[in-house]
Protein backbone atom coordinates (compact mmCIF):
# COMPACT_ATOMS: atom_id res chain seq x y z
CA UNK A 1 0.00 0.00 0.00
CA UNK A 2 1.25 3.51 -0.83
CA UNK A 3 1.20 5.90 1.97
CA UNK A 4 2.03 9.38 2.72
CA UNK A 5 3.57 10.78 5.94
CA UNK A 6 2.49 14.35 6.62
CA UNK A 7 5.61 15.77 8.35
CA UNK A 8 9.29 15.18 8.97
CA UNK A 9 9.95 16.10 12.53
CA UNK A 10 10.47 13.08 14.84
CA UNK A 11 6.83 11.93 14.93
CA UNK A 12 6.60 11.81 11.33
CA UNK A 13 9.74 10.23 10.83
CA UNK A 14 9.50 7.35 13.66
CA UNK A 15 5.69 6.56 11.04
CA UNK A 16 7.15 6.57 8.45
CA UNK A 17 10.15 4.20 9.39
CA UNK A 18 7.57 1.44 11.12
CA UNK A 19 5.63 1.71 8.12
CA UNK A 20 8.29 1.34 5.41
CA UNK A 21 9.80 -1.46 7.78
CA UNK A 22 6.01 -3.26 7.38
CA UNK A 23 6.12 -3.27 3.82
CA UNK A 24 4.48 -0.18 2.55
CA UNK A 25 5.74 1.89 -0.13
CA UNK A 26 6.11 5.41 1.72
CA UNK A 27 6.36 8.92 0.73
CA UNK A 28 7.08 11.65 3.60
CA UNK A 29 5.82 15.06 2.53
CA UNK A 30 7.02 18.31 4.73
CA UNK A 31 7.64 21.59 4.38
CA UNK A 32 10.97 21.79 5.97
CA UNK A 33 13.90 19.13 6.58
CA UNK A 34 13.86 17.28 9.89
CA UNK A 35 17.03 19.74 11.23
CA UNK A 36 14.33 23.12 10.73
CA UNK A 37 11.46 21.00 12.92
CA UNK A 38 10.68 21.76 16.31
CA UNK A 39 11.61 18.50 17.10
CA UNK A 40 15.63 19.38 16.66
CA UNK A 41 15.01 22.20 18.91
CA UNK A 42 14.00 19.65 21.79
CA UNK A 43 16.26 19.85 24.93
CA UNK A 44 15.82 15.88 24.45
CA UNK A 45 15.19 14.33 27.81
CA UNK A 46 13.09 11.34 27.57
CA UNK A 47 10.25 11.59 30.24
CA UNK A 48 6.64 12.86 29.56
CA UNK A 49 5.37 15.94 31.37
CA UNK A 50 4.42 15.27 34.90
CA UNK A 51 1.28 16.49 34.93
CA UNK A 52 -0.25 14.67 31.02
CA UNK A 53 -3.33 13.23 32.20
CA UNK A 54 -3.02 9.98 29.45
CA UNK A 55 -3.12 6.58 30.13
CA UNK A 56 -1.16 5.57 27.02
CA UNK A 57 1.64 7.58 27.50
CA UNK A 58 3.53 4.96 29.89
CA UNK A 59 2.85 2.37 27.16
CA UNK A 60 4.33 5.13 24.29
CA UNK A 61 7.27 6.27 26.73
CA UNK A 62 7.88 2.60 27.34
CA UNK A 63 8.37 1.49 23.77
CA UNK A 64 10.42 4.12 22.54
CA UNK A 65 12.98 3.65 25.75
CA UNK A 66 12.99 0.26 24.35
CA UNK A 67 13.49 1.41 20.65
CA UNK A 68 16.63 3.13 21.76
CA UNK A 69 18.24 0.98 23.51
CA UNK A 70 17.68 -1.29 20.94
CA UNK A 71 18.92 1.00 17.99
CA UNK A 72 22.16 2.73 19.40
CA UNK A 73 22.39 5.36 17.68
CA UNK A 74 24.41 8.27 17.40
CA UNK A 75 23.27 11.34 19.34
CA UNK A 76 21.50 8.84 21.61
CA UNK A 77 23.15 8.38 25.80
CA UNK A 78 21.76 6.97 28.52
CA UNK A 79 22.13 9.14 31.91
CA UNK A 80 20.68 9.12 34.93
CA UNK A 81 19.56 12.26 36.59
CA UNK A 82 17.08 14.53 39.10
CA UNK A 83 13.23 15.76 38.51
CA UNK A 84 12.52 17.82 41.45
CA UNK A 85 8.70 17.69 42.06
CA UNK A 86 6.50 20.44 43.61
CA UNK A 87 5.50 19.88 47.50
CA UNK A 88 2.63 17.11 47.69
CA UNK A 89 3.05 16.51 43.96
CA UNK A 90 2.59 12.56 43.72
CA UNK A 91 4.55 10.23 41.90
CA UNK A 92 4.02 10.40 37.91
CA UNK A 93 1.91 7.53 36.15
CA UNK A 94 4.90 7.21 33.84
CA UNK A 95 8.05 6.62 36.49
CA UNK A 96 8.30 2.42 36.94
CA UNK A 97 8.46 3.10 32.58
CA UNK A 98 12.39 4.38 33.54
CA UNK A 99 15.00 2.63 34.41
CA UNK A 100 15.71 1.95 38.31
CA UNK A 101 13.70 4.70 39.54
CA UNK A 102 13.79 5.65 43.08
CA UNK A 103 11.76 8.89 44.54
CA UNK A 104 13.21 10.74 47.71
CA UNK A 105 11.00 13.65 48.79
CA UNK A 106 10.31 15.81 46.60
CA UNK A 107 13.04 14.29 44.08
CA UNK A 108 12.71 11.49 40.80
CA UNK A 109 15.93 9.89 40.20
CA UNK A 110 16.29 7.30 37.27
CA UNK A 111 18.27 6.78 34.36
CA UNK A 112 16.71 7.77 31.09
CA UNK A 113 17.50 8.91 27.29
CA UNK A 114 19.42 12.07 26.38
CA UNK A 115 18.70 12.61 22.70
CA UNK A 116 20.66 15.09 20.94
CA UNK A 117 17.65 15.53 18.31
CA UNK A 118 19.68 17.07 15.72
CA UNK A 119 22.35 14.60 15.47
CA UNK A 120 19.47 11.40 16.16
CA UNK A 121 17.39 13.13 13.65
CA UNK A 122 20.06 13.32 10.74
CA UNK A 123 20.31 9.39 11.26
CA UNK A 124 16.70 8.53 11.30
CA UNK A 125 15.85 10.41 8.09
CA UNK A 126 18.83 8.03 6.34
CA UNK A 127 17.60 4.97 8.12
CA UNK A 128 14.05 6.16 6.43
CA UNK A 129 15.94 6.82 2.71
CA UNK A 130 17.95 3.49 3.24
CA UNK A 131 13.80 1.49 3.34
CA UNK A 132 13.20 2.85 0.24
CA UNK A 133 11.48 5.60 1.49
CA UNK A 134 10.90 9.01 -0.57
CA UNK A 135 11.14 12.76 1.13
CA UNK A 136 9.26 15.59 -0.99
CA UNK A 137 9.92 19.40 0.49
CA UNK A 138 6.30 21.06 0.10
CA UNK A 139 3.73 22.73 2.16
CA UNK A 140 0.42 21.08 1.76
CA UNK A 141 -2.17 23.23 1.89
CA UNK A 142 -5.16 20.16 2.56
CA UNK A 143 -4.51 16.20 3.18
CA UNK A 144 -7.18 15.39 0.18
CA UNK A 145 -5.93 13.57 -2.60
CA UNK A 146 -2.88 12.07 -0.80
CA UNK A 147 -4.66 9.01 -0.48
CA UNK A 148 -3.80 6.78 2.83
CA UNK A 149 -2.06 9.86 4.85
CA UNK A 150 -0.40 9.85 8.51
CA UNK A 151 -0.98 13.37 9.50
CA UNK A 152 2.06 14.02 11.71
CA UNK A 153 2.74 18.02 10.79
CA UNK A 154 3.17 18.77 13.96
CA UNK A 155 1.65 22.81 14.89
CA UNK A 156 0.79 22.19 11.21
CA UNK A 157 -2.03 19.35 12.18
CA UNK A 158 -4.72 20.86 13.20
CA UNK A 159 -5.25 22.82 10.49
CA UNK A 160 -5.01 20.09 8.30
CA UNK A 161 -7.40 18.52 10.23
CA UNK A 162 -10.23 21.43 11.39
CA UNK A 163 -9.25 20.50 14.60
CA UNK A 164 -8.59 24.27 16.94
CA UNK A 165 -7.66 22.31 20.13
CA UNK A 166 -4.24 22.11 19.23
CA UNK A 167 -2.64 25.61 20.05
CA UNK A 168 1.29 26.78 19.49
CA UNK A 169 3.56 26.62 22.73
CA UNK A 170 6.46 28.29 22.22
CA UNK A 171 9.55 27.09 23.68
CA UNK A 172 12.79 29.05 23.87
CA UNK A 173 16.07 27.06 25.56
CA UNK A 174 19.94 28.55 25.19
CA UNK A 175 22.65 25.99 24.60
CA UNK A 176 25.40 26.19 26.82
CA UNK A 177 29.29 24.93 26.41
CA UNK A 178 28.96 21.65 28.39
CA UNK A 179 31.42 21.59 31.24
CA UNK A 180 31.67 18.19 31.48
CA UNK A 181 27.82 17.18 33.24
CA UNK A 182 26.95 14.03 33.81
CA UNK A 183 23.76 13.89 34.93
CA UNK A 184 19.81 16.29 33.84
CA UNK A 185 17.96 18.05 36.04
CA UNK A 186 14.77 19.39 35.60
CA UNK A 187 12.84 21.50 38.18
CA UNK A 188 9.14 21.28 37.79
CA UNK A 189 8.74 23.04 41.64
CA UNK A 190 7.44 26.41 39.48
CA UNK A 191 4.69 27.75 37.54
CA UNK A 192 7.46 26.58 34.62
CA UNK A 193 10.30 24.08 33.94
CA UNK A 194 13.93 24.52 34.49
CA UNK A 195 16.32 21.98 33.03
CA UNK A 196 19.30 21.69 32.23
CA UNK A 197 20.28 18.43 29.75
CA UNK A 198 23.93 18.02 29.15
CA UNK A 199 24.59 16.35 25.31
CA UNK A 200 28.84 15.98 25.64
CA UNK A 201 29.54 19.49 23.28
CA UNK A 202 26.56 21.40 24.51
CA UNK A 203 23.85 21.85 27.19
CA UNK A 204 20.60 22.39 26.36
CA UNK A 205 18.74 24.72 29.02
CA UNK A 206 15.57 26.35 29.52
CA UNK A 207 12.98 27.17 29.15
CA UNK A 208 9.84 28.90 28.18
CA UNK A 209 5.46 28.25 27.96
CA UNK A 210 4.41 30.98 25.77
CA UNK A 211 0.70 30.00 24.09
CA UNK A 212 0.20 31.31 21.12
CA UNK A 213 3.76 32.59 20.20
CA UNK A 214 4.06 32.91 16.22
CA UNK A 215 7.65 33.73 15.65
CA UNK A 216 10.34 31.81 16.30
CA UNK A 217 13.37 34.72 17.00
CA UNK A 218 14.67 34.32 20.46
CA UNK A 219 14.26 36.83 23.01
CA UNK A 220 17.94 37.88 24.41
CA UNK A 221 15.61 39.34 28.06
CA UNK A 222 14.62 35.41 28.06
CA UNK A 223 18.24 34.27 27.46
CA UNK A 224 19.47 35.68 30.23
CA UNK A 225 16.80 34.54 32.53
CA UNK A 226 17.06 31.13 31.55
CA UNK A 227 21.09 31.41 32.15
CA UNK A 228 20.37 32.89 35.34
CA UNK A 229 18.05 30.25 35.91
CA UNK A 230 19.92 27.20 34.78
CA UNK A 231 22.96 28.47 36.74
CA UNK A 232 21.81 28.89 40.10
CA UNK A 233 19.95 25.29 39.37
CA UNK A 234 23.56 23.83 38.67
CA UNK A 235 26.23 26.12 39.76
CA UNK A 236 28.80 24.00 37.38
CA UNK A 237 27.70 26.35 35.04
CA UNK A 238 28.73 29.67 36.23
CA UNK A 239 31.74 29.99 33.37
CA UNK A 240 29.96 28.13 30.45
CA UNK A 241 30.09 29.94 27.46
CA UNK A 242 26.65 30.92 25.85
CA UNK A 243 26.63 29.31 22.37
CA UNK A 244 23.22 29.71 20.79
CA UNK A 245 19.43 30.81 22.09
CA UNK A 246 16.84 28.88 19.78
CA UNK A 247 12.77 29.21 19.54
CA UNK A 248 10.34 26.11 19.30
CA UNK A 249 7.08 25.69 18.39
CA UNK A 250 5.27 22.81 20.40
CA UNK A 251 1.91 21.35 19.37
CA UNK A 252 0.01 21.54 22.16
CA UNK A 253 -3.03 19.66 22.64
CA UNK A 254 -5.28 18.94 25.30
CA UNK A 255 -4.80 15.00 24.65
CA UNK A 256 -2.90 13.91 21.80
CA UNK A 257 -4.91 12.82 19.09
CA UNK A 258 -3.84 9.18 17.62
CA UNK A 259 -6.72 7.95 15.58
CA UNK A 260 -8.04 6.83 12.04
CA UNK A 261 -10.49 8.14 10.53
CA UNK A 262 -11.18 6.85 6.92
CA UNK A 263 -7.99 7.44 5.07
CA UNK A 264 -6.41 9.55 7.10
CA UNK A 265 -4.26 8.32 10.95
CA UNK A 266 -3.99 11.44 12.95
CA UNK A 267 -1.05 11.64 14.83
CA UNK A 268 -0.27 14.95 16.30
CA UNK A 269 -0.50 16.80 19.75
CA UNK A 270 2.52 15.73 21.97
CA UNK A 271 3.29 19.18 23.05
CA UNK A 272 7.07 18.80 24.05
CA UNK A 273 7.40 15.11 24.46
CA UNK A 274 7.62 14.15 20.24
CA UNK A 275 10.76 12.75 21.30
CA UNK A 276 9.42 10.61 24.48
CA UNK A 277 6.60 9.29 22.55
CA UNK A 278 7.53 8.87 19.02
CA UNK A 279 8.37 4.81 19.09
CA UNK A 280 5.19 4.03 20.81
CA UNK A 281 2.69 6.02 18.79
CA UNK A 282 4.43 5.00 15.54
CA UNK A 283 3.79 1.38 16.64
CA UNK A 284 -0.07 2.75 17.21
CA UNK A 285 0.21 4.22 13.77
CA UNK A 286 1.06 1.03 11.81
CA UNK A 287 -1.35 -1.21 13.56
CA UNK A 288 -3.96 1.37 12.47
CA UNK A 289 -2.78 1.13 8.77
CA UNK A 290 -3.20 -2.22 8.87
CA UNK A 291 -6.40 -2.48 10.49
Amino acid sequence: MHITVAGAGIIGLSCAYRLAGAGHDVTVVAAAPPGETTSAVAGGVLYPPVRLPDKRIVRWTAETLAVLREQEAPGVRFRRGHVLLAPGEPAPQWLPAMIDPVRDGGHLVFTTALVDTPVYLEWLLAQVVSLGVRVEHRTLASLSGLGPVVNATGSGAGVLAGDGSLVPIGGQVVHLADPGLTEFVVDETGPGATYVIPHGGHVVCGGTEEPGRAGTEPNPVVTADIVRRCRELVPALAGAEVLRSLVGLRPFRPVVRLERKGDVVHCYGHGGSGITLAWGCAADVAALVAS
